[in-house]
């Protein structure tokens, strides 16, 4: 039996991605290992959206040039896709690149590199498969993944998905209900929806669902007591979703909207479809929601031709919106994008300088959010315990870390609590995390 370790980068849909992959080696006869020391074959599931993700992969394959003598490695997902056969030139002794819109040829591709050949790549974008599989090995405990929609149409100045993901593919609405119905029967209760653009997806059965309705039947499936879906583009988003989270309490009360910049002038020049005031329309559905809705997002800073006073903008949105949380960035020039032809590149120094701003003008938002919270009562679902502190690790339905503190009934042991839902009351808050005690 052939050994095989993989390494994953990047978003959840890599993370999900690679337990499809998982499944398909493991149902070809091939046997997981924990370590690359261990593996015959070892595999990078990659991520090219900012430069840093791609230098860590190059750094990997560099890291073994030497010690890799008797290994097969293989570079798959999105620098895969990106870097196409020049990552031979860049790592001779990888033998295989793939992209991740032809992980349904790998049972082949795998046949070609046992019958010797050493240059084996899988990069076309042409195919309407999702890579929708039931041989997924799910290793998360009490969150389960599924993909229903694949690749981006839109063309934000800034992103290389449309690229190394190929056009927007969705599921039918039945596979996306039967997986969900297979998910809940092995015991998981919380799913989340992926999708570079989730939001956009479209049911191509006659049945012609779009996303809301997909999610409201998601949240309907018995078993399943919560959802969460990732990541939306503000075009896409609709007042629908917002009235679903409403009626459906499955449904979890947390949106993820990126923004990336608080100026409309900026927006325009990243080519992202909608203005501050379209985007703000979104937050007042939101906010006038009768659910408390957590809101989180995605901003970059330094993107060419930012101003300050662009960058002004951007803080003044984050206290218009007070976001439960941020995903914060440095511009990164991409290969294939619109905004490589851009001027007026923002130097690296004020980059960071407005990263830390931003940063930390964000820090004090939560630090006030999350004080709200003291003396409530949340719904955890438990995802680990943390030996150092001697407390339970849970994730409330607004996607908050909550670490409480739970005495053991007698004779009952730690790992019981995993993927179980308590009660806990808050009695602290920090900008990140919540702290608590158990209720029940």
């Amino acid at each position: 039996m052939k050994t095989f370790y993989i390494e994953t980068f990047g978003c959840q849909m890599n993370v999900h991605d690679s337990e499809k992959v998982i499944g398909t080696l493991i149902g070809q006869g091939y046997a997981q290992v924990p370590t690359v020391e261990e593996a015959e074959l070892v595999f990078y599931n990659t991520c090219s959206i900012r430069d840093k993700a791609e230098q860590k992969v190059f750094h990997r394959l560099q890291q073994f040039k030497r010690d890799g003598k008797g290994k097969t490695f293989a570079v798959l997902g999105c620098v895969a896709q990106q870097e196409g056969e020049k990552i031979f030139e860049k790592a001779p002794h990888v033998s295989l690149v793939c992209g991740s819109a032809s992980y349904n040829r790998l049972p082949e591709l795998l046949v070609q590199l046992e019958t010797g050949n050493r240059r084996v790549t899988g990069l076309s974008l042409d195919t309407e498969d999702t890579f929708d599989t039931p041989l997924t090995r799910r290793d998360n405990p009490h969150r389960a993944y599924i993909t229903i929609i694949e690749g981006c149409d839109k063309s934000c100045a800034y992103c290389v998905v449309p690229f190394t993901r190929g056009p927007e593919r969705s599921r039918t609405s039945a596979s996306v209900l039967d997986e969900a119905g297979r998910i809940a029967a092995s015991g998981y209760t919380e799913i989340q929806l992926l999708g570079q653009n989730v939001n956009s997806y479209r049911d191509p059965s006659p049945a012609g669902w779009d996303f809301a309705t997909l999610l409201d039947r998601v949240g309907r499936v018995p078993g399943i007591r919560r959802v969460r879906f990732t990541t939306s583009h503000p075009r896409d988003f609709v007042k629908e979703i917002v009235d679903a989270i409403d009626e459906n309490p499955a449904l979890c009360n947390h949106v993820h909207l990126p923004v990336q910049s608080g100026s409309s002038r900026v927006l325009e020049a990243m080519q992202r479809l909608y203005t501050r005031e379209e985007y703000m329309r979104r937050i007042e559905w939101m906010k006038r929601a009768r659910r408390p809705i957590a809101i989180s997002t995605d901003i970059i800073v330094g993107f060419p031709g930012e101003t300050e006073k662009d960058f002004e903008a951007t803080l003044g949105l984050l206290d218009e919106v007070e976001y439960d949380s941020i995903f914060s960035f440095k511009y990164s020039r991409r290969p294939n994008t619109p905004a490589l032809a851009l001027e007026d590149q923002i130097p690296e120094e004020e980059k960071i300088r407005r990263l830390a701003i931003l940063q930390e003008h964000q820090r004090a938002i939560q630090v006030r959010r999350n004080a709200a919270y003291l003396g409530v009562v949340e719904e955890c679902l438990v995802e680990g315990f943390n030996q150092a502190t001697g407390q339970w690790i849970g994730r409330t339905s607004q996607n908050k870390t909550l670490n409480f503190l739970r005495p053991a009934a007698s004779g009952e042991e730690q790992p019981a609590l995993i993927a179980r839902y308590v009660d806990v009351r808050v009695t602290r808050a920090g900008p990140n995390s919540l702290a608590g005690e158990c209720v029940n």
